[in-house]
């Protein structure tokens, strides 16, 4: 009788624990449906823009949104004036001046030129302090779903010129705005 007493019991807890279970389950929050991504009008054609006007670059940040992977150059003394840029996939980063190869990792190379040297045209002196063939300084890509590496190559003749590896040959945009120069590459 006292095994039988136990093995209700036993069955009643599980029984108990299965509801709880069921409840709970159901009574947890839906899931956010996923962002729906328009990027009508990206693709992976490279793209361009002229500006003879050449402000220093002073800060290459990056960030992540639902849909893409953003990395933004500050040109702080461009006025609001368009910077010029060249971005474009390559099968290979090859520094300026030097045509040395930097290797960059990822799936994919994005070949960004920002016609704003890393320097004061005036002084000389470093205005974003990267050094070639390392990664960008103060730019963590960490965990980001599209962003696998940053290279910084050179910055020669008013052009900074910087390797981004992606995970696969994506469609991107660049974007300007006020002081500065947007790339966004898609997630898909």
């Amino acid at each position: 009788m006292r095994r039988l007493g136990t093995g209700l019991t036993a069955l009643a807890l599980a029984g108990a624990v299965v509801a709880a279970t069921a409840v709970s389950a159901t009574a947890a929050p839906a899931a956010a449906p996923p962002a729906k991504c328009d990027t009508g009008g990206w693709g992976s054609a490279p793209k361009s823009a002229a500006a003879n006007d050449y402000k220093p670059l002073t800060k290459v940040r990056a960030g992540q949104h639902a849909c893409y992977d953003r990395l933004v150059f500050e040109v702080p003394s461009a006025g609001g004036k368009p910077v010029g840029y060249r971005v474009g996939y390559v099968d290979a980063l090859h520094q300026d001046g030097s045509g040395d190869r930097i290797p960059v990792g990822g799936g994919a190379i994005l070949e960004i030129r920002v016609a704003a040297p890393s320097y004061d045209p005036e002084t000389g002196k470093a205005t974003y302090p990267a050094k070639a063939g390392k990664p960008l300084p103060g730019v963590d890509i960490r965990g980001f779903k599209t962003f696998k590496d940053t290279r910084f190559a050179a910055s020669f003749e008013g052009d900074t010129q910087i390797g981004l590896g992606v995970r696969k040959r994506l469609p991107f945009r660049v974007v300007q705005q006020k002081n500065q120069l947007v790339v966004d590459v898609a997630h898909s």
